[in-house]
């Protein structure tokens, strides 16, 4: 998948930054404070430079693929240009929608040959907006050193255009733009639905895009596991005993603890996708690893229940930040193909309009002090397997997790029993395996901690 091509293996370093100044403070409520307004006021600042034009149109085996450039800002005085790629199978005909992934980098040989790889896979048109951020900035700045920056300059100058989130979600509402002008030109169908993939902070700024503009229909971010801020640094200090070591952008530069200010408050109300819960009513994917070292294990409970309408998890085991497998004898796999397989299956749900399972779950504890874990679905498992992972500590950023296959009965209804550890601490979920279009999908639970004190 072009998630190689993506460069997604690059660090995150995410904007945990301002956490310890929002542990203190009750967690902003979308039903009692207005949403802030700075993204769409900066979304709807006109762009009279703003525009497209093709550079080439190629194939590669049997998709074809067109090259535009694409203008989608002037911001901070600083002009923003990307390549925009539309990947489109030979034997795929065009029907208004589209996948747009957004990436860093630039176009390359390479990234033709994953695009194609991609949209070939989906059996649906693709684009590929890259340069989201633009960079380096600011002194050779990158990635989160550079978002970090732009934070800085946020909180010294009251200016809200600052925080770089908004011109990286403002470069997919213009990719957006483009692909539907592109397409109504040349294949005389607009494009007008998109569904949005972007791992890490391009992950974020999938959320964050979804929450602004209606033509996105369903979303699929990726290892982007820290919505609701105010609540993701207290659980992070109770796995972990202190920061993830990942963040040194921010702590260096003292950002972390951030005074108890206004500006503070609100910078992290404005960037932080769980702000906008309300508008995530579109079928959405999230992907993540069980090993990722930027997030506490159990960090999407925090925002799972009041994410509204049709959700899915995609838990990827023995995977860190890059979502590829490593097998117990430390061989990682060459492309992340559980998530691969779990996308491809959701894009052909939504494009053809497949109704994806519906999984309900409940943890209990048994008679004999067993822990359950009962899922319920509408549409029977072709297998379904318990995971299991063992750590002296709350930190299972480096254990390995295991499974064993459970009774599936009809597939409608599956009970697992979990055994409390005698010391130390155990994380658990349960997958359920299906199929779309050929596709194999593996939707999973929420995963639970269970030791002391828990």
């Amino acid at each position: 998948m072009s998630f190689l091509a993506m460069k997604w293996p690059s660090p995150l370093l995410l904007s945990l930054a301002c956490l310890v100044q929002f542990a203190a403070s009750p967690a902003l409520s979308a039903k009692d404070a207005p949403l802030p307004q700075e993204l769409s006021t900066y979304l709807a600042k006109a762009e009279p430079e703003s525009g497209w034009t093709l550079k080439a149109k190629s194939e590669f085996g049997e998709c074809d693929y067109w090259h535009l450039n694409l203008k989608s800002q002037v911001w901070q005085d600083i002009p923003w240009e990307h390549d925009l790629v539309i990947f489109k199978p030979k034997n795929v005909t065009s029907e208004g929608k589209m996948v747009l992934l957004n990436e860093g980098g630039s176009f390359k040989p390479d990234k033709a040959m994953y695009g194609a790889f991609l949209a070939n896979k989906m059996k649906v048109p693709v684009a590929i907006v890259l340069g989201v951020p633009k960079q380096p900035l600011f002194d050779g700045k990158r990635e989160d050193d550079l978002i970090a920056e732009t934070f800085i300059r946020y909180l010294e100058t009251g200016d809200a255009s600052w925080p770089l989130l908004f011109p990286m979600v403002k470069t997919v509402v213009k990719a957006m733009d483009a692909v539907g002008e592109f397409t109504g030109k040349d294949w005389g169908v607009k494009t007008d639905k998109f569904l949005l993939t972007g791992a890490s902070k391009r992950g974020w700024t999938t959320w964050l895009t979804a929450s602004s503009d209606p033509r996105v229909f369903a979303i699929a971010p990726m290892v982007i596991d820290v919505l609701n801020i105010p609540a993701q640094l207290p659980l992070q200090m109770d796995r972990f005993g202190k920061p993830s070591e990942q963040i040194s952008p921010y702590t260096s530069r003292g950002l972390i603890p951030l005074g108890e200010t206004a500006a503070a408050k609100r910078l992290w109300s404005m960037v932080d996708p769980y702000t906008y819960r309300a508008k995530y009513t579109m079928p959405k994917l999230i992907l993540l690893g069980n090993n990722d070292p930027y997030w506490s294990p159990d960090a999407l409970n925090v925002y799972w229940d009041e994410t509204p309408g049709d959700k899915y998890i995609s838990y990827t085991p023995n995977a860190g930040h890059n979502l590829m497998e490593v097998d117990a004898s430390g061989i990682r796999q060459p492309l992340p193909m559980r998530a691969l397989d779990n996308i491809t299956a959701f894009v052909r749900a939504q494009f053809t309009g497949v109704a994806l399972p519906k999984l309900g779950w409940k943890h209990g504890e048994a008679a004999d002090g067993k822990l359950s874990l009962t899922v319920t679905a509408d549409q029977p498992a072709k297998e379904a397997r318990l995971w299991i992972a063992k750590s002296a500590t709350k930190d299972f950023r480096k254990a390995r997790w295991e499974s064993q296959p459970l009774e599936t009965g009809d597939g409608k209804s599956i009970t697992a029993m979990v055994a409390k550890p005698e010391s130390g601490y155990i994380a658990y979920y349960a997958d359920l395996n299906y199929e779309v279009d050929g596709t194999p999908l593996w939707l999973c639970t929420q995963l639970r901690l269970a030791g002391e004190g828990l």
